[in-house]
């Protein structure tokens, strides 16, 4: 269900992307490796809450969230992780920890670590943790319209 929805999504806007099937894997690393992706190009969805509001973080697999760049790049006076029980209910059909960085789906804001503005293309999990979406950022950034922060310690190669 997960990848249908969103591949009817970017069909409706003449999008072209390739679903890539891979063994089941869970952290956005493992995934990258499986799927023969470089690890700058897998996108890795975190969800977080800005003050009382729950934000979907898009940033590149290696990378890791510096939450004191969040808060200051984003102005929120709070930045925490959010708890799988604060959103699982928001992304039917998706697995756990598997949801595609189109949070505008979901009316659910996003942001984007600029290391990831660099790339001419993004991976991501489609929904289920066998299945990727390659596309060109350009198409995710146009269909998505993500807010840009840097807020990671990662190095754009």
């Amino acid at each position: 269900m997960p990848v249908k929805r969103l591949r009817e999504y970017l069909d409706s806007h003449d999008v072209l992307y390739v679903v890539l099937s891979h063994s089941p894997a869970y952290t956005a690393q493992e995934i990258a490796r499986a799927a023969h992706v470089p690890g700058q190009e897998m996108a890795k969805t975190v969800m977080v809450r800005l003050d009382d509001e729950l934000v979907m973080i898009v940033m590149p697999a290696p990378a890791k969230v510096r939450f004191g760049r969040l808060r200051e790049a984003s102005g929120a006076a709070e930045v925490e992780l959010a708890r799988e029980k604060d959103f699982v209910q928001l992304f039917p059909g998706c697995e756990l920890g598997a949801m595609p960085p189109f949070g505008n789906l979901y009316d659910i804001p996003v942001i984007v670590d600029e290391a990831l503005t660099h790339d001419t293309e993004i991976c991501f999990n489609a929904g289920t943790h066998t299945e990727l979406i390659r596309m060109s950022y350009a198409d995710f950034d146009a269909l998505v319209k993500p807010t840009v922060m840097r807020m990671s310690e990662y190095e754009v190669m």
